[in-house]
This record gives C-alpha cells, sequence and structure tokens, in this order.
C-alpha cells in the first residue's frame, strides 16, 4: 500500500498554487474544474509520478476551524523533507517566506517551520 494522495486546506487556491510552484519550487500535476473550485495538485519535481499534493479549498467551517487551530497552537499541517535545511532556509528567505522557527537541531534530524501563506505552517525536515 503506497500514499499517493495528500490534501493540505488553503484559503485560497490561486494563490497556494503561486506559492507552491513559485517560491517551493513544486509542479502542477492536475488543475480540473470541481464546482466552485478545481481539484488541484502539486508534485514534487523531483518525483512527478510522486505523492500529490491537493491544494483544498478550506470553504467549509470544520477545515477553516482546523487550519486555524493548527496555526494558533503553531502546530505545521505537513512536513517536507529536504537534503540541504540551510540551504533551503536561505533560499526562501530571499523569496520573503516567513520563518516561526530556524533551522533547529533535534536530534539526528534538524527542523524548521515556516507560514505558507495560505493559512498553514509547514515543518521542513533534514535527516
Amino acid at each position: 500500500m503506497n500514499i499517493i494522495v495528500t490534501s493540505l486546506f488553503v484559503d485560497n487556491q490561486d494563490k497556494a498554487l503561486a506559492f507552491y510552484t513559485d517560491i517551493l519550487g513544486f509542479v502542477k500535476k492536475h488543475d480540473v474544474p470541481a464546482g466552485n473550485f478545481r481539484w488541484l495538485t502539486v508534485v514534487s519535481k523531483d518525483d512527478e509520478n510522486g505523492t500529490e499534493l491537493v491544494l483544498e479549498p478550506n470553504d467549509n467551517v470544520a477545515a477553516q476551524d482546523y487550519q486555524n487551530s493548527l496555526m494558533q497552537q503553531g502546530i505545521p499541517a505537513t512536513m517536507f523533507g529536504v537534503d540541504d535545511i540551510d540551504k533551503e532556509y536561505e533560499r526562501l528567505k530571499t523569496h520573503g517566506v516567513e520563518f516561526t522557527m530556524a533551522p533547529t537541531a533535534a536530534g539526528d534530524m534538524k527542523l524548521a517551520v515556516f507560514n505558507d501563506t495560505c493559512g498553514n505552517l509547514i515543518q521542513l525536515i533534514e535527516q
């Protein structure tokens, strides 16, 4: 069994697509109309047949409450792996990305947390 799709609530699909592709470097995989919204997914440019991330509209109270609660408590909504967290931190900072936690050692790994501008905190990890 494999994870093929996972979702992340976003407050604006267009803004999320721009951030996740232009800033983070993901690649748009699917963009299909679905009523008032879209089935909008991105994938890693290094594995375009890998796990898809759905940029899911938070257009319901439960999604908004969940997203707001995680943000208020400082809990990342998901985690992305990187090879060199210090390099990625510097690259993202040059693009104006706001970090709530700079690269920090945690045992045999390093972690950092940033705001995705779409209602989520995202954790980076270098193992």
